[in-house]
């Protein structure tokens, strides 16, 4: 599914783009309720997102598409209400550790080669 925006590859970046957000949204909400354990749940759940959009698509476009809903979804809930407090605070490592964390995670889906790719053979010595 490599080449251009066809309808149905448009549909299924709208669509990664929403669990992305989703996704994003639960994973900021988890990683400070259960720390440890929540971290890791949240991160598990990022790269099989970000995975299966690399899969889904064919290209890191997939996973481009995963990591900005996944974005977005953080600077929503980091924006300060007009009360004066905020849905997602920076009180611990955990979030921070979320950040980093989904954005290799992000750059490692992205860049991963698939099984169809061959690699350049080795230039031979003429001696």
């Amino acid at each position: 599914m490599t080449g251009t925006l066809t309808p149905g590859r448009i549909a299924v970046l709208l669509g990664l783009l929403a669990a992305g957000l989703l996704t994003g949204g639960a994973g900021w909400l988890v990683v400070d309720l259960w720390f440890p354990g929540g971290l890791l749940l949240a991160l598990l759940a990022v790269s099989g997102l970000f995975l299966g959009g690399r899969i889904a698509v064919g290209t890191g476009l997939g996973v481009g598409a995963g990591a900005l809903g996944w974005f977005l979804a953080y600077v929503v809930l980091g924006v300060p209400r007009p009360e004066g407090d905020f849905l997602l605070g920076s009180s611990g490592i955990g979030t921070y550790a979320y950040l980093l964390g989904g954005a290799v995670l992000a750059v490692i889906c992205a860049t991963l080669r698939s099984p169809s790719d061959r690699p350049v053979p080795a230039a031979r010595s003429h001696k």
